[in-house]
């Protein structure tokens, strides 16, 4: 399949990350576009009007989706996936509700990806999520605290107001499923 005409814009701080989704997407025959921040991205987006974009959610500055809220005010037909390493329902709802019409946690598969922007519609926001487990915030509010807190244990201990140890307890266990 010749994908040369379809261009995709892939806005991630991570540098290594960001090449190595260009080069496996240039393989596919895709024209691929790259920004590192907000400011790229939604520059690339106004000017060149990409087809599909696969946008980073944490990033320096203005997020992932700061990108998706400006990106398709420049361009509403734009197709957005959000990539994500620090994956929340939370995230999620509020990436679909801007416009994103999809979202994967890293690391992701460029097929999923590709699958995922190939969709043929937007998801349906009217429908009623599952709210999730009162484990399963738990787990997502470390983990946001932790990051917040560039992964110091007892930095994020402090700010929850629990033992170090109990963090770490904590931080060994699988996350739960829902």
């Amino acid at each position: 399949m010749n994908n040369q005409h379809h261009s995709i814009l892939l806005v991630d701080d991570d540098d290594l990350l960001r090449n190595r989704m260009a080069k496996a997407l240039t393989k596919r025959e895709y024209n691929v576009l790259t920004a590192s921040n907000y400011l790229g991205g939604v520059e690339i987006i106004a000017q060149q009007k990409p087809e599909y974009a696969v946008v980073d959610l944490k990033m320096a500055g203005k997020s992932g989706l700061e990108v998706i809220r400006t990106g398709i005010r420049h361009h509403p037909k734009i197709r957005i996936v959000v990539l994500t390493g620090y994956g929340s329902i939370a995230t999620a709802t509020d990436a679909i509700k801007l416009g994103a019409i999809g979202y994967l946690t890293k690391p992701a598969d460029i097929d999923d990806i590709l699958d995922t922007l190939r969709k043929d519609k937007r998801p349906n926001t009217a429908k009623k999520l599952t709210p999730p487990s009162l484990a399963r915030v738990e787990w997502e509010h470390i983990n946001r605290v932790l990051n917040d807190c560039d992964n110091n244990i007892s930095a994020a201990a402090k700010k929850l107001g629990i033992h170090r140890r109990t963090l770490q307890r904590k931080l060994q266990k699988y996350p739960p499923l829902v």
